[in-house]
């Protein structure tokens, strides 16, 4: 079974940035697709970034220009930069995993930000 384990999130000021790290640990098989999602008090939880296995990335519109996912194969790590952040981007961010055919979800990591 695949773990993963979120990093980096804290209290910023809007105009600030974040760098959250998510590591893949356990059976591992062969991670594709990785990325975060984002999950804010009383709304469902939302796509942020994406990243293949051929490091082509996707990215919801609410992050284009602002945010940059990256990944390090060697070490199972998936980033994701966050910048210019504005305080609707306060939510909890959770680190997912595709591995073959199987789904893996990270325990969250919470991104505040203040105005």
């Amino acid at each position: 079974q695949v773990q993963l384990v979120e990093s980096g999130g804290g209290l910023v000021q809007a105009g600030g940035s974040l760098r959250l790290s998510c590591a893949a640990s356990g059976s591992i098989f062969n991670i594709n697709t990785m990325g975060w999602y984002r999950q804010a008090p009383g709304n469902e939880r939302e796509l942020v970034a994406l990243i293949t296995s051929g490091d082509t990335p996707i990215y919801a519109d609410s992050a284009k220009g602002r945010f940059t996912i990256s990944r390090d194969n060697a070490k199972n790590t998936v980033y994701l930069q966050l910048s210019s952040l504005k305080p609707e981007d306060t939510a909890v961010y959770f680190c997912y995993a595709l591995d073959r055919n199987r789904h893996f979800w990270g325990q969250g990591t919470q991104v505040a930000v203040s105005s």
